[in-house]
């Protein structure tokens, strides 16, 4: 018998792309294509949905060829995707109504700021887990539906359906048959309520949304149906489906109550696995689904980062320094010692712990001997301090996931630097497991698929395939830290617009 072939599609920010693992979990082929992200206004992004379902296709297809061999020998694919990013379409003719809004979109800021001073964001944290933020898909659904004439009436109708970009392809992958997501996407969109695991009436009242666009929601491991045969070339089951970092956190095989990693991309997120125990944070973390599988829910802590490796690019783009972000990096490994520069790239505001939307950006201890090398160096120690910031949060909610031989695993583009995960390290004061294997977002996408289609008799099974880590120690000089630590909060109160 053939061994079995899991195809991954990772729909994320920037590019769209898909890896073919074996049933071991090594990568045999992948393929990527790009992104054009549309900025319409100042804090507003966007994608082009048509566009994202296009490269979806071509990338599935790519990866199969690539690595020789037929689609027909595929046993599932798995779906992972950037996560509240939002699109509304027409059901008849899948023509989407509008682009779809991006999870860094802040247009709906103004909303939440209502809605806060109406006093609604406690009960919207006991039910959904989340805060009334423009990161998540609720405001940016309402905008559509009150901002696109006739929107409100049509999804009434049942002539719309809405989705994130999981829903979004697999509903073009299935040739409309199947409007469906899982789990924990479904409980990033402020809609859903974490302990019932269903879409909450009272959540659609207060936000004016008709259940009639909502997708079902299903367990990460499920049967979400089969591809057009005319797509892809063949009939492929699609059988796994997770938000990006919840598939990261399975592809990091943290499975087990007080396992946490975090993911360096576009933003850096962060997940310490709290098991089936509900835990409500006091540190303004959120509380979210880590997976639903065979009917149980395991639940998580979630910290947001907005800008990590944005930050590399901006200074890459920005400020002209050639090289890419290892270009930045050779560059940041030049600078003075000590040399006291502070940046808080707050670029579209301000995440967890903080989550202020209207705060932006700012460099502070220039003097005149500062330089690019500074900067550069200063771009990456915000990813470090940003993810001091959570992990301080974390242990003020979850102390239990804070015990001897603490680890946190890393992975996303910023982690294949030995250089930064070392640094990192040494400025939260916790141990840096980096991943061997990177694409674990990828990976835990087809770890789910895999357990769907029974590749993998168990969650355990699935997640023993996860990739081998090399672990960082932090270095010894902890004055140093604190005393960077200490920079950094007050460099943030500087740019807060909230308290």
């Amino acid at each position: 018998m053939a061994e079995p072939l899991i195809l991954a599609l990772d729909q994320g920010t920037t590019s769209t792309r898909a890896i073919l693992f074996d049933a071991q979990g090594h990568a045999l082929a992948e393929a990527g294509r790009p992104l054009e992200q549309f900025y319409p206004a100042d804090g507003w992004v966007e994608h082009d949905a048509i566009e994202i379902f296009q490269t979806s296709v071509a990338v599935l297809r790519e990866a199969v060829e690539k690595a020789g061999r037929a689609m027909s020998e595929v046993t599932a694919i798995g779906v992972t995707n950037q996560r509240e990013t939002v699109v509304i379409w027409d059901k008849a003719t899948g023509q989407p109504i509008h682009k779809a809004i991006v999870w860094q979109d802040r247009r709906t800021a103004p909303t939440c700021e209502r809605m806060r001073n109406a006093g609604h964001e406690a009960r919207v944290s006991e039910i959904t887990g989340l805060l009334l933020d423009p990161y998540f898909s609720g405001t940016k659904i309402a905008w559509l539906l009150g901002e696109i004439p006739g929107a409100r009436a049509r999804a009434q109708a049942g002539e719309l359906l809405v989705g994130t970009m999981d829903s979004w392809v697999i509903w073009n992958l299935t040739g409309g048959r199947v409007h469906a997501t899982d789990a924990t996407n479904a409980s990033r969109t402020l809609l859903f309520d974490l302990k019932a695991q269903a879409w909450s009436q009272e959540m659609l009242d207060l936000f004016d949304v008709p259940a009639a666009l909502l997708p079902q929601v299903l367990d990460c491991a499920a049967d979400y149906g089969t591809t057009e045969p005319g797509l892809l070339g063949a009939a492929v089951p699609i059988r796994g489906v997770a938000g990006d970092q919840q598939a990261a956190l399975m592809g990091q095989g943290c499975i087990r109550p007080g396992e946490m990693k975090a993911t360096y991309g576009t933003g850096c997120f962060m997940l310490v696995n709290t098991g089936e125990t509900f835990a409500v944070s006091h540190a303004r973390l959120l509380t979210t689904v880590a997976a639903r599988v065979a009917g149980k829910t395991t639940y998580a802590l979630e910290g947001s980062i907005f800008i990590a490796g944005a930050a590399l690019q901006w200074v890459n783009e920005g400020l002209g320094v050639p090289g890419g972000g290892s270009g930045v990096e050779a560059l940041a490994q030049t600078a003075r010692p000590d040399h006291g520069v502070v940046m808080v790239p707050a670029f579209t505001g301000l995440g967890a712990p903080w989550w202020d939307a209207d705060a932006r950006g700012a460099l502070f201890g220039l003097t005149r001997d500062s330089g690019l090398a500074e900067i550069a160096q200063a771009a990456f120690d915000a990813c470090a301090l940003q993810t001091r910031d959570l992990i301080e949060a974390m242990r003020a909610d979850a102390p239990q996931a804070f015990g001897a031989g603490v680890e946190l695993r890393i992975d996303g583009g910023m982690s294949r630097s030995a250089w930064f995960s070392q640094r990192l390290a040494d400025l939260t004061g916790v141990a840096v497991g980096r991943a061997s294997y990177q694409e674990t977002t990828a990976l835990g996408a087809a770890l789910f698929a895999g357990l769907g289609a029974g590749v993998f008799p168990t969650l355990e099974a699935a997640a023993a395939a996860r990739p081998s880590t090399d672990r960082h120690e932090p270095g010894p000089n902890s004055h140093a830290r604190e005393g960077a630590y200490a920079r950094w909060l007050d460099a943030v109160a500087r740019v807060r617009t909230q308290s």
